[in-house]
């Protein structure tokens, strides 16, 4: 996704898309940090997990193409290192940093091979890149899909399938060692595409539908009108929990992925 797309959402996108305790845990344990580590935010936007991590006591450099993002990310932090850049052009030396943070971001990548060579290269020899990202088949599995079918049908079409990741990760010389379902909860403080998962009243709200690339970058406004007037009326009827019922999946919502660089 183009940087203006970002440029244009970036004003309060920290109230809404703030980290999330349970997910900055899991990050964490997947990143696995000792002393002295250097590590790489790739997509870090307006720093929302960079910060938290860095207040751990993480060494950090957060990249990002909008400089909106980056420019309200340093205004929060002078601790974290930010640049501007993009998955397939990390500025960055070879071999720099012990792991690589992506968060709902790999939708964005123009080119994931590209991107998964430049991670590569700026990792360092059993280096890891910890992703958190939705697949298609999941996205599928949302109840958004009922009421928002075009914006959702763009929403999955940028997203690369779990076959496209493994297989460009492997061929840039990485193996996924870690493939994990995350299952939204009710106390989710990311307010990102399906966080209202089972809390449909929070679309009504258009400062959270702006934060969201798909309802403010992909969506038809008249579809939006439509989607949310139906999601009211189903909601007052009671309809919404069947409606909810008729997507419930065990694929998980979102995927934690570990891939460690071993050549």
């Amino acid at each position: 996704m183009e940087a203006a797309v970002y440029d244009r959402i970036g004003a309060g996108y920290n109230s809404y898309r703030k980290h999330d305790p349970f997910l900055l845990s899991r990050i964490l344990d997947l990143l696995d940090p000792k002393p002295k580590q250097k590590f790489l935010d790739l997509g870090c936007g307006t720093g929302n997990y960079t910060i938290p991590l860095s207040e751990l006591g993480l060494n950090l450099l957060g990249i990002d193409p909008s400089r909106k993002m980056i420019e309200a990310a340093e205004a929060r932090s002078k601790k974290v290192h930010w640049k501007i850049g993009a998955a397939e052009n990390i500025p960055s030396d070879d071999q720099t940093f012990h792991a690589v943070l992506a968060t709902l971001t790999m939708h964005h990548w123009k080119n994931i091979k590209k991107s998964f060579q430049e991670i590569h290269r700026v990792l360092k020899i059993n280096g890891r890149i910890v992703i958190f990202t939705s697949t298609p088949e999941q996205m599928k599995g949302y109840w958004l899909n009922y009421y928002f079918p075009k914006m959702m049908a763009k929403s999955i079409m940028q997203m690369p399938s779990f076959y496209v990741l493994k297989q460009a990760a492997t061929q840039s010389g990485f193996r996924i060692s870690v493939v994990k379902e995350y299952f939204v909860k009710d106390d989710l403080e990311d307010h990102f595409l399906f966080v209202g998962k089972n809390r449909p009243e929070l679309y009504f709200n258009e400062s959270i539908r702006r934060g969201i690339s798909s309802f403010s970058a992909l969506a038809n406004k008249e579809e939006v009108e439509i989607g949310l007037k139906r999601l009211s009326t189903d909601i007052n009827s009671g309809r919404f929990e069947i409606i909810n019922q008729s997507y419930e999946n065990d694929w998980g919502d979102y995927l934690f992925i570990v891939a460690e660089k071993i050549n």
